[in-house]
């Protein structure tokens, strides 16, 4: 597991396998100390390949027999691989292996693992080498038949990919399960699931007639929170089918919850594990956010048995291959869920204000990289919001590009030309191209295609210029792409600009689409006859940095009147982030301008508007978005700045904001739906800045309120918010709040993450210079349901602290960055993928202001020099000195 080097992959020395694996046969014998794979490949050499010795990935398993075509055979065992020289001459044969694992000393929750008295499996991206022997790469793809045979008490479900064929008795207590999966898939999608589990059933009919069985496996107890999920499941069944004409292919499918897992879930074909963050809801436990993202995430993990499973990554450079299009396609399924226009355009906003806050401070830092990726050293750090975010901004821009039907036609020929295959981002590209011709995206599908090979977030500048005589407005744009690690000059993308021309009153003149593919191009609008206010990357058309010249005056017009949400919405933030940029320079407190306030007012009091755009638009730009607008970066002061104007907002719109919590009180019973979530959005920011301006003025009535209320809400979306005005507005009744909270959560879970995560995100006090946050987070490390070796619980509370609270962790003593290092190390020695991530919490040290930026270099080289990293953690420590 641990190295003092990695080798370094890259994507230009892909070669195919010089042996293929066409059929797999396991048997498992499961124990939790010792379990016995037996494994039947059914082996035929690459006629087009190398030859050579045969080669198979194994790690930590240990090797009991080897044999070729029922003959012993010889063979070398070591560095983790088996090498058998000197394999049968036949096209054909068998090679039979034995190895045994140990599931409950994998602290890695790589392979073959234990949660609670249950045993599981991840093997994306390469964890199958963990279980068995094998070709352990994305392009060899086999059919999967699987034996599983267990204690019958101890693990009553037995489970793996596919159709179920077979089950019965064993002597000595114990039972087997048979699995056949009909469909070829690489390893890294097997699954098999051995625990003690209750599951809720609904059958389904297909358009073509067919039944399907779906199931959702839980431990015991929990079954009453799976509705939510099971009505996910059956809204992405049927809506695949609809919108993309891709039907269930199998006759069944199973999802099941575990407690200890390191990603959200995994599309494992036919079977996919999910952490149960992403399953388990009910109103008295989970925010309307939970039950967003659990319908968003069971629409992502299903969606990937075609994009994804059905046609899978040539090699791991290709990744966002499959997930970059499936989020794209989850995020259509959010829409189209949502119903009504407004809602769709709430959610594409928190879309776009994710990719920012995540992927273009990636693309800014030492871990940027293209959304195919040239080079890596652990592939398990790629899982990035690059390969996954921006991977979907590229994908939709092919939509934008061809339109809904276009890319329909694309789709269809994609799955045409590529069922059943491994293939490579070109691939798909070139498939929605040829369904389009004449289209933008095939004339200049070669440039588009740089979306894919260049790191970085573009800069879009924009400058206008209306001519009164000859009615005619020339829209200039230009673009220019930062360098990034390994990238110093880049060539022009195609960047699709979704354009509108606006009078001061708001009437629209004109809307086009403008497709920008060279260093700079004109664009001329005819018959203006009045000098016009831009609306430009409408909808946010394209992952870049606008700069449209625009000033506040122009950025009022487009707030007030942009029939665009997202470029209404867009508007506010920039109104807001000139302000918070005006004010860092300085030391004292910023003052917001009448102009601002008003604006705020009218947005808060347009009762027309939706009232989750409501929450948005008054909600002003993160702490982590504003730092990387600036350079050097000072957190403290932009903590500062920020809470300034929110305690100015406070006062200056108390009465609105009475108003707009009285106005969003849901009466009727609790339901998830997009309106319900927006009205609490909004009245939970009215309580939090009615709390804030409470406790600044010495008002105990707001803070009580708040404080019965997270007693008596009786859903957890209120609960939290109430609990989370005190905390935010450092109400001396937080610490009693909080602990009623704990009382309530003993028991679950998911609202213990929730009660750890609310006090590691809470506001550093100005100026202070004691323990502060940290040393709470620090006692909380030692609170008896804390557990580091649970990824859940780790990241709600030492990733919320390092990456969620910039204030709090960058301190200018520096004891953030050894509580960081201190966290990483221990981390690495159990599960070297969560240390890689928290890894990622100072990826760009090299932009903060000193005395923090000398500090966390050094923290960093502290945690470098140690001889025994994980490959992981080594390539993401390497990488950050390498930014110096």
């Amino acid at each position: 597991m641990k190295e003092g080097t990695a080798t370094v992959v890259r994507r230009e020395d892909y070669a195919p396998p010089a042996y293929w694996i066409r059929e797999v046969e396991l048997t498992f014998d499961l124990d939790p100390a010792k379990t016995i794979v037996a494994s039947r490949l059914h082996i035929e050499r690459n006629a087009s390949g190398p030859g050579g010795p045969l080669v198979l990935h194994g790690e930590d398993l240990n090797l009991l027999r080897v044999q070729a075509d029922g003959q012993s055979v010889s063979f070398r065992h070591e560095d983790n691989l088996l090498v058998i020289d000197q394999p049968p001459v036949a096209e054909r044969f068998v090679l039979e292996v034995r190895n045994t694992c140990a599931p409950a000393k994998n602290t890695q929750l790589s392979g073959l693992y234990e949660s609670g008295s249950g045993l599981f499996t991840q093997c994306e991206a390469e964890g199958f080498r963990r279980i068995a022997f094998f070709l352990d790469r994305p392009d060899v793809m086999a059919v999967f038949k699987v034996t599983l045979r267990a204690d019958k008490r101890r693990y009553p479900t037995l489970l793996s990919n596919g159709n179920l064929l077979e089950q019965g008795e064993l002597d000595g207590g114990r039972h087997f399960a048979v699995w056949h999966d009909p469909f070829p898939k690489p390893s890294y999608l097997f699954a098999l699931v051995a625990a003690d589990l209750v599951a809720r059933e609904q059958r389904i009919v297909a358009r073509n007639g067919r039944e399907h069985l779906l199931q959702i496996y839980v431990n015991r107890g929990d079954l009453g929170r799976t509705e939510h999920a099971m009505a996910s499941l059956m809204a992405s069944v049927v809506w695949d089918e609809a919108r993309f004409g891709l039907p269930l292919d199998l006759e069944r499918f199973m999802v099941v919850a575990v407690d200890d897992f390191n990603m959200g879930a995994m599309e494992n074909k036919g079977l996919n594990i999910f952490n149960t963050k992403y399953v388990l809801a009910d109103a008295a436990t989970a925010t309307d956010d939970d039950f967003f993202d659990i319908e968003s995430v069971i629409g992502h993990e299903y969606f990937h048995n075609w994009t994804g499973n059905r046609i899978t990554c040539r090699d791991w450079f290709q990744l966002s291959l499959k997930e970059g299009l499936t989020v794209f396609r989850d995020q259509e399924f959010s829409m189209d869920m949502a119903g009504d226009e407004s809602a769709r355009a709430v959610q594409r906003i928190e879309a776009v204000a994710n990719l920012r806050r995540s992927q273009f401070a990636e693309d800014a830092g030492a871990m940027a990289h293209p959304v195919r990726p040239d080079t890596y050293a652990a592939i398990d750090n790629f899982y990035t919001a690059t390969v996954y975010e921006k991977g979907a901004e590229v994908v939709r821009m092919m939509h934008t590009l061809v339109g809904r039907d276009g890319f329909a036609r694309g789709m269809k020929l994609y799955f045409e030309r590529h069922d059943g295959q491994a293939v490579t981002c070109d691939h798909f590209a070139q498939a929605i191209a040829d369904a389009n011709p004449g289209s933008a995206l095939s004339e200049h599908l070669d440039v588009f295609k740089r979306w894919y090979a260049q790191a970085g977030t573009p800069r879009l500048h924009a400058r206008g210029q209306w001519d009164a005589e000859t009615r005619r407005y020339t829209l200039t744009l230009r673009q220019d792409n930062p360098p990034s690690p390994g990238q110093a000059n880049k060539l022009p993308q195609l960047i699709p600009v979704q354009a509108a021309l606006l009078t001061p009153d708001g009437h629209e003149l004109a809307q086009r689409m403008l497709v920008l593919t060279e260093a700079e191009q004109r664009f001329v609008f005819d018959g203006i006859d009045s000098a016009p206010v831009p609306s430009l990357l409408r909808g946010f058309s394209a992952p870049v940095v606008l700069d449209d010249g625009l000033d506040d005056e122009g950025l009022l017009v487009l707030l007030k009147h942009d029939a665009d949400a997202f470029n209404r919405w867009e508007a506010g933030q920039r109104l807001a982030l000139r302000r918070v940029l005006a004010a860092l320079p300085g030391t004292d407190a910023p003052v917001l301008d009448a102009a601002f306030i008003e604006a705020m007012r009218a947005v808060l009091n347009d009762g027309t508007l939706h009232p989750a755009f409501r929450a948005l638009a008054l909600t002003l730009p993160d702490e982590a978005y504003i730092a990387e607008q600036v350079s050097p970066v000072d957190p403290a002061r932009i903590h500062a700045v920020r809470e300034a104007m929110l305690d100015q907002l406070a006062a200056a719109l108390q009465p609105d904001w009475q108003r707009a919590w009285a106005a969003n009180q849901v009466r009727e019973g609790y339901r998830p739906t997009p309106l319900q979530a927006g009205m609490r959005a909004l009245a939970n920011r009215a309580l939090a800045m009615l709390v804030r301006q409470a406790v600044a003025s010495g008002d105990p009535v707001w803070p009580g309120r708040a404080y019965q209320r997270v007693k008596d809400a009786t859903n957890m979306t209120d609960r939290q918010g109430a609990l989370w005005a005190l905390i935010g507005a450092r109400s001396a009744l937080a610490p009693q709040a909080l602990a009623h909270f704990h009382s309530a959560a003993q028991g679950n879970a998911l609202v213990l993450d929730k009660w750890f995560s609310l006090q590691a995100m809470a506001p550093e006090a100005p100026g202070d210079a004691g323990a502060g946050v940290l040393g709470q987070v620090r006692a909380l490390l030692k609170h008896p349901d804390f557990s580091l070796r649970n990824p859940n619980r780790a990241r709600s509370l030492v990733f919320a602290l390092c990456m969620g609270n910039p204030a709090a962790f960058h301190r200018i003593d520096a004891a953030g960055y050894v509580f960081w290092a201190e966290q990483l190390l221990a981390l690495d020695v159990m599960n070297p993928q969560l240390a890689a991530r928290l890894a990622r919490a100072l990826d760009r040290w090299n932009v903060l202001a000193e005395p923090c930026r000398s500090a966390a270099r050094e923290a960093i080289a502290r945690v470098a020099a140690k001889p025994d990293l994980s490959a992981d953690l080594r390539e993401i420590v390497t990488r950050a000195l390498e930014t110096e």
